[in-house]
């Protein structure tokens, strides 16, 4: 497609998940309940781990920031969403639509790298907990904290530029909720085969690394755990919430990213909800 022809799109249609007005009012109803709920939670926990002095380890402290990347996750999404519940033309802007994409990469590649500190931490606070303080000291977690959203923005801004590149027809539909950079991919009118190379290139280092480097860590938890004649269960249950977040984000993450084609059927829109 001709370069020229890239000027004439200003806005994307947003399918989101029904066209019945009944469903869609429902639909308001339940994802606004639940988007107050993730807010006002997430939000309870970042207040107390910063009143609450008892708090002030590196296990809450990465906590809160992956309660504040939670809020942010729900909130580049979520109300859109929730707006074109009660309109006639679901429609997103297209500097809106790339705002949303990088948002989403930006916050999704900092949580990836943040696992990944996250699993160290508790590595060392089960295996070394003599020196948990010394080695996990406040400014040694803000330091992984800040190379989590470096990495995040650099590898995000890559991912921009790329997107930057795509061409559209005049008119152009987005089976989703909300826009994508694989759905972005699939409308775009010019060959896509050094974009899909950079994105399981992309993929593949965000989410199969990190992955690995948690799965390192988990392996020496689990022996260091084995060691332990007594309090075993209460040794590994500082990791369960943290093995639980890693299931549903990786799961999801790998289901929606590393697959050849993204469809945007409901099975995907259902996956991005959880993730």
């Amino acid at each position: 497609m001709e370069r020229g022809n890239y000027s004439q799109v200003t806005e994307f249609i947003l399918l989101g998940f029904s066209t019945d007005p009944t469903v869609q009012v429902l639909l308001f109803q339940v994802f606004f309940m639940l988007y107050m709920i993730t807010v006002a939670g997430n939000l309870l926990l970042i207040v107390v781990v910063r009143h609450d002095h008892r708090l002030h380890n590196s296990m809450y402290i990465f906590l809160a920031n992956l309660s504040f990347l939670d809020i942010c996750f729900t909130s580049i999404t979520i109300p859109k969403m929730l707006t074109n519940f009660l309109r006639v033309k679901k429609s997103i802007s297209y500097a809106g639509c790339l705002i949303q994409v990088y948002s989403f990469l930006l916050l999704g590649e900092t949580e990836c790298v943040l696992l990944a500190f996250m699993a160290y931490d508790r590595y060392v606070a089960i295996s070394n907990p003599l020196r948990y303080s010394v080695i996990m000291k406040t400014v040694t977690c803000v330091r992984m904290i800040g190379a989590s959203w470096l990495t995040g923005g650099i590898i995000s801004s890559v991912d921009i530029y790329f997107l930057l590149q795509l061409r559209y027809c005049e008119f152009t539909t987005i089976d989703h909720f909300f826009c994508e950079a694989p759905l972005l991919m699939k409308l775009s009118r010019i060959d896509l085969s050094i974009f899909n190379v950079v994105k399981l290139a992309g993929s593949s280092i965000l989410l199969l690394i990190p992955l690995l480097c948690i799965l390192y860590s988990y392996s020496h938890i689990i022996l260091a755990v084995l060691k332990i004649r007594s309090r075993r269960y209460k040794a590994f249950s500082t990791c369960v919430s943290h093995l639980i977040i890693i299931i549903l984000f990786y799961g999801s993450a790998i289901i929606m990213y590393m697959k050849p084609e993204h469809s945007g059927h409901l099975s995907d829109k259902l996956l991005a909800v959880t993730h």
